[in-house]
């Protein structure tokens, strides 16, 4: 068969089997994605960290959800600490959800942006009309706050035990001269100028642990921040000490953390819905990154739920997006360059639809899984984007309907905008060293 007539048949598939949708401002979008209201978990991507309709419509399929089919955790790609302002701002325990030391870190857009904060002030007004017990809860994934997570390990045991405080300032002092550039400390480790200080920080979490019992009948959610901060300690100790051998590594220990923290959350009969990017989300093990050895959220999720997972990626052929030229450059707006004729997005883009839902599952989308199973280039956008060098800077190989069990397609979008803030604090991306 000539190529022109394969492309042909899988574009009149992708016709047949995308799902045209309105707008995520209008209510009926959230109702499109209830056929998925039954899983534990949906991880929700992006292709970018700058896209203004992947955080609405993320928003509005996730307000449907918890509206509609009992999910109560949302949990994101970022750091416990700045989350941790957002989830007291819905639980009507603060009055701003960006007070001026929240996501000021680059990249500030990434979630201080005007979306963000229509979506918590959404999640607030749902919250007052639940009790207590019943509210949503916002959290953080990642694992870059080990200066912020270490100080709040220490004001929560100056609290409940001041004993213990002290001691744990002597361990997590080891960690202190490099909290503010933790890429330092592995460095320093690597060439040994420094001893590690991994049994000082798996310490601290497990004295923690042995007193869960004494400190959580205090204040249970005071007490569950604190060990969370532990954990993350534990885990950016362990990111940055071997960041220095390869990024597989650090790559698998920061998503097998954001997998743990999520597992964590849900416990035995919660259910959550995650946000990150396309990277994270989808099975990575259909991905060139999984070729490579890397693991991502998704295949952790696919692997230990099955089918109570659902993974849904998100992608765009054109328009603006937030991001920098290169690390700790400001913010721009960047015209962001049609695909590629050899992508996956191209696919979409040739079978018409400004918006649309292709569901991969079940047998009635079989002839187009059929089509979709050789490897196509898809891109990613994280917080630096290069359009001079976007194929390979920006482009990796996948097989989609392995990787995802849904798509949702916008042909043109939009940048972010993001909300004031002051200039950014010294201290490693959210995102480094991949940018995803």
């Amino acid at each position: 068969m000539p190529p022109s007539a394969g492309r042909s048949s899988l574009t009149d598939l992708l016709r047949q089997n995308a799902e045209p949708l309105p707008s995520p401002e209008e209510a009926e979008f959230g109702a499109h994605f209830g056929r998925f209201g039954d899983a534990r978990i949906v991880l929700l991507g992006e292709a970018t960290h700058g896209t203004a309709e992947f955080y609405r419509a993320r928003a509005a399929i996730t307000q449907h959800l918890i509206e509609q089919h009992g999910f109560r955790i949302v949990a994101v790609e970022a750091d416990w600490p700045d989350a941790a302002h957002i989830d007291r701002y819905i639980r009507h325990r603060a009055d701003t959800p960006f007070p001026e030391d929240a996501f000021t870190r680059f990249p500030t857009w990434m979630w201080r942006n005007t979306d963000m904060l229509d979506f918590a002030h959404r999640l607030r007004a749902l919250n007052g009309r639940r009790e207590a017990r019943d509210q949503v809860q916002f959290r953080g994934l990642d694992v870059y706050s080990l200066g912020a997570s270490m100080q709040a390990v220490l004001r929560y045991l100056d609290e409940v035990d001041p004993g213990a405080a002290r001691q744990a300032r002597d361990r997590y002092g080891c960690l202190t001269p490099w909290h503010a550039k933790p890429e330092r400390y592995g460095r320093d480790v690597m060439f040994g100028a420094k001893h590690p200080c991994e049994t000082a920080v798996t310490e601290i979490l497990r004295d923690l642990q042995e007193k869960q019992r004494t400190y959580a009948a205090q204040d249970p959610e005071a007490y569950l921040d604190a060990a969370q901060n532990a954990r993350i300690v534990r885990a950016a100790e362990h990111y940055y000490r071997i960041l220095y051998r390869g990024s597989v590594e650090s790559w698998n220990i920061r998503d097998r953390h954001m997998f743990e923290t999520l597992q964590t959350l849900i416990g035995r009969g919660d259910k959550a819905v995650a946000w990150a990017h396309n990277a994270h989300v989808g099975n990575a093990a259909a991905t060139a990154m999984g070729w490579e050895g890397e693991f991502n959220i998704g295949e952790l999720a696919r692997t230990a739920y099955g089918d109570a997972a659902v993974l849904i990626g998100f992608g765009t052929d054109r328009g603006t997006v937030a991001a920098s030229d290169d690390w700790d450059a400001p913010m721009r707006v960047l015209s962001v360059r049609p695909a590629r004729a050899d992508s996956h997005e191209a696919c979409f883009r040739d079978a018409g639809h400004a918006c649309s839902l292709t569901d991969l599952r079940g047998p009635r989308a079989n002839a187009l899984r059929e089509a979709l199973t050789r490897p196509r280039l898809e891109r990613a956008i994280g917080v630096v984007y290069r359009p001079e060098t976007e194929l390979s800077s920006h482009y990796f190989e996948a097989i989609l309907p392995e990787q995802f069990d849904a798509y949702v397609w916008f042909a043109e979008t939009r940048a972010v905008t993001p909300l004031q803030v002051t200039e950014a604090l010294p201290g490693e991306s959210e995102t480094y060293p991949t940018g995803l």
